[in-house]
C-alpha cells in the first residue's frame, strides 16, 4: 500500500514543512507541483520539517501536466471545499494520491471539473469568513483517514 500527498503550487513554507514531517512519520510520498511561492532551502521550511528532510520520499514536477504524465495510472483524489463527497465516504484502494491546491486558491476549477467523481472535502461548518482549514491540518486529516481504512499499516 502506498499513499501519496500531492501539493499543487504551495505558497507557505511552514505548511510544506509540516506536511513533509507528516509524510515522513506516516510513510507517505510527497509530490510537489511547481511553481512554489518559496524555496525549499528557506529556513521556515526546514524548521517546520525539523531534521526529517533526509527521510522524506519527495518528488518535484514543474507543472500539473508533468505530474500527470509521470504518474499515468495514479488514482487521484482532489481535496476541495466544493466537493459533494466527504473524504471519509471514499473506499481507498491500495495506491492513493490525494491532491491539495495552493493555500489562497485551491485546485484550479478546470482540474476539478474534469475530475468531479474524484473530488473530496473535509466536512466543516459553513461560516462566512472562515472558508477552510489550514493546508497542513487538511493534509493530516486526509492522510489519517486513508491510513485508518488501511488499518494503519506498519504503525503502532
Amino acid at each position: 500500500m502506498t499513499l501519496h500527498v500531492v501539493l499543487l503550487e504551495p505558497e507557505i513554507p511552514q505548511n510544506t514543512g509540516n506536511i513533509a514531517r507528516t509524510c515522513v512519520i506516516t510513510n507517505t510520498v510527497l509530490h510537489i507541483i511547481g511553481p512554489m511561492g518559496f524555496s525549499l532551502d528557506e529556513k521556515a521550511v526546514k524548521r517546520a520539517g525539523l531534521d526529517y528532510w533526509d527521510l522524506l520520499d519527495f518528488r518535484y514536477y514543474d507543472s500539473y501536466q508533468a505530474f500527470v504524465e509521470q504518474n499515468p495510472k495514479a488514482e487521484i483524489y482532489y481535496a476541495t471545499t466544493k466537493a459533494e463527497k466527504a473524504h471519509s465516504d471514499v473506499c481507498y484502494g491500495e495506491e492513493v494520491y490525494v491532491m491539495f491546491g495552493k493555500e489562497t486558491a485551491g485546485i484550479p476549477k478546470e482540474i476539478l471539473e474534469k475530475n468531479k467523481e474524484h473530488c473530496i472535502r473535509i466536512p466543516m461548518l459553513s461560516i462566512e469568513k472562515a472558508r477552510s482549514l489550514n493546508l497542513s491540518n487538511s493534509v493530516a486529516i486526509a492522510v489519517y483517514e486513508v491510513l485508518r481504512q488501511w488499518n494503519y499499516p506498519g504503525m503502532r
